[in-house]
C-alpha cells in the first residue's frame, strides 16, 4: 500500500482515467447490454449501414481484450507487492523504491530460494522412498495407514517448501471415499494444497523424468490411476477404470480438475463433462489464492514447469483460502452437462470467481466452426424478428 501510493505520487505526468480502475473491469470500458436489447433498439424497417456500428465496436472490444484470452495470463495487482510480477512493467520511481526492491530481491533469492529448495528435495526424496518401501508390503489396512501418513507427511513438507499458508473452511464436507473431488484449476500445486489436508488418489497421463519416478513410487502404496499416452485418448478406457475406482468405497477419493487447464485465479471455466459421468458422489472444492504475496498461476503457454517453479519459490509466500462444499448427487432429471455447471456454479460461487461458459482449450486452441455458426444464427433470427430486413 506504500509502495503502491508512492509510485502515484511520484509519478509526474497525470496518469489515463482507466489504469485507476480495478484491474477486474479489464482495460476498456464495455457496454454489457446484451445483444437482443442492442438489436431491438436499432429496430427500423429497412437495414441501414449505421445498424453496424454496434458489432463493429464488439469486435474491436473483443481484438483489444476479450473475457477468454484475458483469463490467460497474470491476474493484474491493484498494489504493488515488490515482485514487479504483473502485466504492466512498473518503471523507476524513486531510490528509496528501488533499494526497498533490490532488498527484497536479496531477501528471496539468497535466503529463501536455497531454504525452500532444500525442504522441497527433503520432501521429493522422502515422497519416493516412503512410497516405495510401504508398496511393498501386503495390501492390508496397515498398509493403507502408512500411505496415508507418507504421503500427508511429504505434502506438508512440500507446503512448506513454498511458504504456504492454507486455511481451510468447512472441514465436515471433506470428499470421503469412494467419491470424487472436483476443484477449479490454477496451478500444478493445487494438488499439494489439497493433500495437505487429506489424501486423494490422482488422475493423470504417466510422464518421464523425475515426475515419472514420482509417479511410478506413489502408484506402489497409493491406488492412482495413471493412463498412458495412447491409452488416455481411449475415452471409454478412461471411463471404466474410473467407474472401477469409484465403485471400491474403501479407495480414496479421486482428485480431478475438470477445466484441463489452468486458469487465472479469477474465473471458473468450462468444466469438461466426464468427470460427472462416472457416478457416485461429487465433492466440490473452491480453491482462491491471494496474489498480494505471490502469483500461483501457471502460464504454461509462457512458462516451462522449471521456470515456473523458480517463480514459485522466489514469491513471498503461497496464500490461499480452500472451501469444501456439501457434497451434490446427479438429479434424475440432469445429464452430465448441466450437472457439471451446477457443480461448476456452486464452487464459482463460494471462491469469489466469475463463471464463464468457454472451453479452457481456447487457451490453446482457436474457437470451434459450430460456436462461430451459432452466434450467425442469432445475430439472423434477431435481425427477421426485429423487422431489419425484408
Amino acid at each position: 500500500q506504500w509502495a503502491t501510493i508512492r509510485i502515484e505520487k511520484g509519478v509526474k505526468k497525470p496518469q489515463p482515467q482507466m489504469l485507476k480502475t480495478p484491474t477486474a473491469n479489464g482495460i476498456i470500458e464495455r457496454d454489457e447490454t446484451p445483444m437482443e436489447k442492442e438489436i431491438a433498439r436499432l429496430h427500423r424497417v429497412n437495414f441501414e449501414f449505421s445498424d453496424i456500428f454496434y458489432f463493429c465496436r464488439k469486435g474491436f472490444e473483443a481484438i483489444v481484450e476479450d473475457e477468454v484470452t484475458q483469463r490467460f495470463s497474470s491476474e493484474e495487482l491493484l498494489s504493488w507487492n515488490l515482485l514487479t510480477r504483473t502485466n504492466v512493467n512498473f518503471h523507476y520511481i524513486s531510490l528509496r523504491l528501488t533499494v526497498v526492491w533490490v532488498i527484497g530481491v536479496i531477501v528471496r533469492y539468497c535466503f529463501l530460494l536455497p531454504l525452500r529448495f532444500t525442504l522441497a528435495a527433503i520432501g521429493i526424496t522422502s515422497m519416493i522412498v516412503g512410497t516405495t518401501a510401504v508398496g511393498q508390503l501386503p495390501n492390508s489396512s496397515v498398509k493403507d495407514y502408512l500411505s496415508e501418513v507418507v504421503h500427508l507427511t511429504c505434502s506438508r513438507i512440500l507446503v512448506r517448501a513454498l511458504s504456504g499458508t492454507i486455511y481451510y473452511h468447512n472441514k465436515e464436507n471433506r470428499p470421503q471415499k469412494g467419491g470424487i473431488c472436483v476443484a477449479n484449476h490454477t496451478s500444478p500445486i493445487d494438488a499439494i494444497i489439497l493433500t495437505n489436508d487429506g489424501c486423494y488418489a490422482m488422475v493423470g497421463q504417466v510422464h518421464g523424468g523425475l515426475m515419472g519416478v514420482i509417479q511410478r513410487a506413489t502408484v506402489k502404496a497409493c491406488p492412482h490411476v495413471w493412463f498412458e499416452r495412447s491409452e488416455i485418448k481411449d475415452r471409454h478406457l478412461v471411463m471404466k477404470r474410473l467407474r472401477e475406482h469409484v465403485a471400491d468405497k474403501s479407495k480414496l477419493p479421486i482428485l480431478i480438475f475438470p477445466e484441463g487447464t489452468c486458469i487465472n485465479n479469477t474465473s471458473v471455466m468450462m468444466f469438461k463433462k466426464g468427470s460427472f459421468e462416472i457416478g457416485g458422489t461429487i465433492y466440490p472444492v473452491a480453491i482462491k489464492y491471494d496474489p498480494q504475496f505471490g502469483d500461483a498461476f501457471w502460464n504454461s503457454s509462457k512458462y516451462n514447469i522449471v521456470s515456473y517453479l523458480l517463480r514459485i519459490m522466489t514469491s513471498w509466500a503461497i496464500v490461499c483460502n480452500v472451501w469444501y462444499l456439501p457434497p451434490m448427487v446427479r438429479e434424475e432429471d440432469e445429464d452430465a452437462v448441466q450437472f457439471a455447471n451446477r457443480v461448476r456454479s456452486a464452487i464459482a460461487h463460494q471462491g469469489g470467481l466469475t463463471e464463464l461458459p468457454w472451453d479452457g482449450g481456447l487457451k490453446r486452441a482457436k474457437v470451434k466452426d459450430t460456436f462461430k455458426e451459432e452466434q450467425q444464427k442469432n445475430y439472423s433470427k434477431m435481425l427477421v424478428r426485429n423487422g431489419s430486413i425484408g
